[in-house]
């Protein structure tokens, strides 16, 4: 297990246990080998600097400490264990995949740390494990779970075809990896679709990040489908494969839609995703309407040298500013004075909304609860819906560059 002290809060004629007792301690895990949990760590590095050069937080700095969980279930826990007895943090922060999140509540729960989680979409695995309040209360959860995301999608896409007539959905085939992140993506699916007007289907995958390169079999089967709408749902290295394939077998679905975490680095400049819909919760448009957009995403370049490409760049981000705000409003880190602080937060984000906590199905404390829809257009993400966010016009039907 790699473990990385991404940044000490180091002053000066400050050493040992004194260092110690001037320190708050966030300790974090994401899969450093994928770009958008490093991404996350970056963004999470640079609110601790901003705020600790603004003076910390009730006379204290900052320090996160990030562990490598590599996308396992055993790392993850061992990532917590040693976060919590070895080094003594405060807070715990982060997370990513649902598959290692759900490893991780047993752990979790015997130490009883206030979380602040920014993955884990999967609520039969992760939410059904957290149990309800109170048992769960010392969780606060950022990223909306799947039933969250597919009713946003829902909303939007029905949104979307009374605002352009020309647009027809009614068919929709959902190609998932085969992990718990796709699965429980699935799953969410197809309950929701159940009791609506819409003819869902979908078939798995075995994804890049788990050593896949075929994606013909279930694009095969969604072709045969014949989907109004098409989306797959895997993670960053599967966006240029599953393109390449598709149009080497001339299936382009008159919506074509992406649905991962974190998009690779080249997406802007590949035109096999140029307007190609995305599933999300930022993109550079937001820096039109968002000033703390603007600034966030600045800071980041300069600090690191380029742009990012995930939201849970900014997501990390305003989890660090929600924590800061809130430590400071409870006068310390005292769990009990914590969980109350942050139940009264209302942050305006970098990625253009107010988060605040309120019930989920299940747990107590839910941020987000709304994801976007957006297109790739000439390089960039262009907003289509919530429409008070929208930044383009759709652009119908897709069809892939001669």
């Amino acid at each position: 297990m790699k473990r990385i002290v991404v940044a000490l809060a180091v002053f000066a004629l400050v050493a040992g246990s004194a260092f110690g007792q001037n320190v708050i301690k966030i300790g974090a895990n994401w899969p450093l080998a994928d770009a958008g949990s490093v991404e996350a760590a970056n963004a999470a590095q640079l609110a601790v600097d901003e705020i600790n050069q603004a003076g910390g937080v009730v006379g204290k700095k900052l320090q996160l400490i990030v562990v490598d969980d590599e996308f396992k279930g055993d790392k993850g826990i061992a990532a917590i264990e040693r976060l919590v007895t070895v080094d003594k943090v405060d807070v715990l922060f982060g997370g990513y995949a649902s598959g290692v999140q759900a490893a991780q509540i047993p752990t979790l729960k015997k130490y009883g740390i206030v979380t602040l989680a920014t993955g884990a979409a999967s609520s039969a695995l992760v939410e059904k494990a957290l149990g309800p309040s109170p048992e769960s209360d010392f969780y606060f959860h950022l990223h909306p779970w799947d039933y969250e995301q597919g009713q946003s999608y829902v909303d939007g896409w029905n949104a979307i075809m009374q605002k352009y007539p020309n647009v027809k959905i009614k068919r929709i085939f959902l190609a998932y990896e085969e992990g718990a992140f796709g699965s429980s993506s699935f799953a969410a699916s197809k309950a929701l679709y159940a009791n609506t007007s819409f003819v869902f289907d979908g078939a798995s995958f075995k994804s890049a990040a788990s050593g896949g390169s075929d994606y013909s079999g279930v694009l095969q089967a969604a072709k045969e489908f014949k989907p109004d709408l098409f989306i797959w749902g895997g993670y960053a290295q599967d966006a240029i494969g599953i393109a390449e394939q598709a149009k080497a077998m001339k299936f382009a679905p008159p919506i074509f839609v992406g649905a991962p975490p974190a998009w690779p680095a080249d997406a802007p400049t590949n035109p096999l995703v140029q307007n190609e819909v995305a599933y999300g919760m930022w993109s550079p448009a937001i820096n039109k309407i968002s000033e703390t957009s603007r600034r966030f995403t600045e800071a980041y370049k300069a600090k690191y040298g380029k742009a990012f490409t995930s939201y849970f760049a900014p997501l990390s981000y305003s989890g660090i500013y929600i924590l800061a705000d809130a430590i400071k409003a409870a006068g310390g880190t005292d769990k009990a004075s914590l969980i109350a602080a942050l139940e009264k937060t209302k942050y305006a984000s970098p990625l253009g909304d107010t988060i605040t906590f309120t019930p989920s199905n299940v747990i107590k404390h839910q941020g987000i609860k709304v994801q976007k829809i957006m297109q790739w257009q000439n390089g960039t993400q262009q907003v289509l819906w919530p429409f008070e966010a929208a930044s383009a016009n759709f652009v119908y039907p897709f069809s892939f560059p001669k």
